[in-house]
């Protein structure tokens, strides 16, 4: 029979169990696989740790706590990520959104006035997260997701139920932005595959054991998708729009040359928090720019 534990002690536990196996964030990831497994909240770990846990909870925790020693992201043990200001599902089919992304979402934030009415286009849009987030933060704003997977699209849609923003969202399967018509949108956004194909196999086995490959893989050198899309974006983008795509940390000056080669002005290179090169956009830069509340 388990011994009774307390959400401090499996905490404290879980913490120590994935510090030892050097896994990132160990704190964190703790605290979120206790929260789902107990039904306890963030609050609740700190203001009534000595709660007993069932011994349905115990083995829930210690299922989950198996999982992540495997290097099973926390996203995939519990179907869900968290993504600026909204939670995802999240599956197999679909890349599990990663806070780097989310400097996309500071630079359409300041393109667009909180109560603007505009149009966006999330290019390979996997679980909706881009373009769920612009429509969640601008209320006047209506977009499209499109994307080449069905079972990624069955997703997004989901998603967009969820958060009430399926009036507002519409998910397409086609190859980047083929069917649309010139000059057809505001806002044109992407986080394309991007990662060298010789590389993938290097990558942290939470990323290459988890995400699909077709959203890893950018081709022999990792640009392929920015040729094909620097002149789809072109094309479609409104006269004085916005597109911002999401690059690899040392494919800032190739990106850039790809973009501006497709007759796109005043394309700059935009800088994560930690400092790494992250987007490529003609927007405004979030560290020169105050962020606008909406």
């Amino acid at each position: 029979m388990t011994e009774p534990t307390t959400l401090v002690a499996a905490w404290k536990d879980a913490q120590a169990q994935l510090k030892s196996a050097r896994i990132d964030s160990p704190a964190i990831d703790a605290r979120l696989l206790l929260e789902a497994a107990s039904g306890a909240s963030r609050l609740d770990i700190l203001t009534d740790p000595h709660r007993p846990l069932t011994a349905d909870q115990q083995s829930t925790m210690a299922a989950y706590l198996e999982r992540r020693l495997r290097r099973e992201p926390v996203s995939r043990i519990l179907g869900r990520k968290g993504f600026w200001k909204i939670m995802l599902n999240v599956t197999p089919d679909v890349l599990s959104p990663r806070p780097d992304t989310e400097t996309l979402l500071d630079i359409a934030m300041l393109a667009f006035e909180p109560a603007q009415a505009f149009s966006v286009i999330d290019l390979g849009t996997g679980s909706g997260a881009i373009l769920l987030a612009v429509l969640g933060d601008r209320p006047s704003a209506h977009g499209v997701g499109t994307d080449i997977s069905s079972e990624a699209l069955a997703v997004a849609k989901e998603n967009a139920a969820n958060l009430g923003l399926d009036g507002r969202a519409t998910f397409l399967r086609t190859e980047w932005a083929t069917g649309f018509g010139d000059a057809s949108f505001d806002l044109v956004v992407s986080n394309p595959p991007y990662i060298p194909s010789d590389d993938i196999p290097g990558l942290d086995p939470e990323v290459r054991d988890h995400d699909p490959v077709l959203a890893l893989d950018g081709g022999a050198d990792g640009l392929q998708a920015y040729r094909d899309l620097a002149p789809e974006i072109a094309r479609i983008l409104k006269p004085g729009g916005t597109f911002a795509v999401e690059i690899g940390w040392d494919q800032g000056p190739a990106v850039k040359a790809l973009f501006e080669a497709a007759g796109l002005d005043d394309v700059k290179i935009v800088k994560d928090l930690g400092d790494r090169h992250r987007v490529v956009t003609n927007g405004p830069d979030p560290r020169t720019t105050p962020i606008r509340q909406g």
